[in-house]
């Protein structure tokens, strides 16, 4: 095995392990004490699980339970490529109770093999957020990401069984949304967790995402950054020099600034200057 083969990332939330690899290795059989979920890059593998034989290729989704024994080999010489999350499993037994599991403890992942493409692509930026490599590398969009992450596979791809439309009724509470929007109103520049964004409106992370999505009609996390983009706009119509501007809104910095500024506007924050200065 060359040292570079398989790599572990840190990751930006405590109880969340990332890796990745690119190899021929065959592994022996063995056991994670945590969730794992997973997609292959490139290549195929197969594997003896605690739930059947499992072949799997680029494009699919891989899972394993905490303690389940499992191996992996390559198809041919090539190798296969994949990267892959794991989770703590009181973070996704949290989640489960959040989402109205009458038992969050017994939640197991079915399928050690999922082909959805959607849930791929909520994998790939639950990955980059986790790793670093997402667009804003924000705390916030991280918690997103990975809550949104867990969330959709205890609904779609788990035993556990969950009691109707969990948060439904504390969603109708428009003041709790009020709260929150509140304070992100109030300090845009904060570094604030989806966590505690929750407690401050009073509901469960569930609940808070789903019932600000429907009141503003974004996230959490793409509110602040529109907010912080209204906040960079007055301070570089005041004058402000664009670095100062970009901390001043909450960025990390300028290249974050314009990022955003472009994806929202279409103009970078330079070329707004010079149109309002």
């Amino acid at each position: 095995m060359s040292r570079a083969d398989v790599v572990m990332y840190r990751c930006t939330v405590a109880g969340v392990q990332a890796t990745s690899a690119d190899t021929a290795r065959t592994f022996a059989r063995h056991s994670h004490d945590t969730f794992g979920v997973g997609l292959v890059l490139r290549g195929a593998q197969r594997s003896a699980s605690g739930r059947g034989p499992v072949q799997a290729r680029a494009g699919d989704i891989i899972t394993v339970n905490p303690g389940e024994v499992h191996d992996g080999s390559p198809f041919d010489d090539r190798g296969r490529a994949w990267r892959m999350l794991y989770f703590e499993p009181a973070l996704v037994h949290d989640v489960a109770g959040e989402l109205g599991a009458a038992t969050p403890a017994s939640v197991e992942l079915e399928q050690p093999v999922l082909h959805d493409e959607a849930f791929a692509a909520r994998f790939e930026r639950g990955f980059a957020e986790a790793t670093g490599a997402g667009v804003t590398s924000e705390r916030l969009a991280c918690d997103e990401a990975l809550y949104m992450l867990m969330a959709e596979f205890v609904r779609r791809h788990s035993t556990v069984r969950l009691r109707g439309q969990a948060g439904e009724a504390a969603d109708g509470t428009s003041a709790s949304i009020r709260r929150a929007k509140a304070r992100i109103d109030d300090d845009p520049c904060e570094s604030i967790t989806l966590t505690g964004l929750a407690a401050e409106a009073g509901l469960s992370r569930f609940q808070l995402l789903r019932g600000f999505a429907r009141d503003t009609g974004l996230p959490p996390h793409a509110y602040l950054i529109q907010r912080r983009i209204a906040l960079a706009r007055r301070l570089i119509e005041r004058g402000l020099p664009l670095a100062e501007a970009a901390a001043g809104a909450g960025f990390a910095d300028q290249s974050h600034m314009t990022r955003a500024f472009a994806r929202a506007f279409g103009i970078t924050p330079a070329q707004y200057a010079g149109a309002v200065r």
